[in-house]
């Protein structure tokens, strides 16, 4: 158990449906940013995730969120 009190869990093998969120997750970067380009190099693809997750995270709207991107349900930091 970690620190913040999070435990692993595991699901029964070749069953996805039962981990719908990281399935869900794993399938929304694939077909917004890793399937609709070609990559020439290693170090392009490798330089890729990163202003995606950038755009997912602070400006992409999310529906579970009521439209709104994930920044926005962090607390102000002083």
């Amino acid at each position: 158990m970690s620190a913040a009190g999070a435990r692993q869990k595991f699901i029964k093998p070749d069953c996805p449906w039962q981990n719908g969120k990281v399935e869900r997750y794993n399938r929304t970067p694939a077909t917004e940013w890793a399937y609709r380009q070609v990559f020439t190099t290693n170090a392009e693809r490798a330089a890729a995730p990163a202003p995606w997750l950038e755009h997912y995270n602070t400006r992409r709207r999310h529906t579970a969120l009521k439209g709104l991107p994930p920044v926005s349900r962090l607390s102000p930091t002083s």
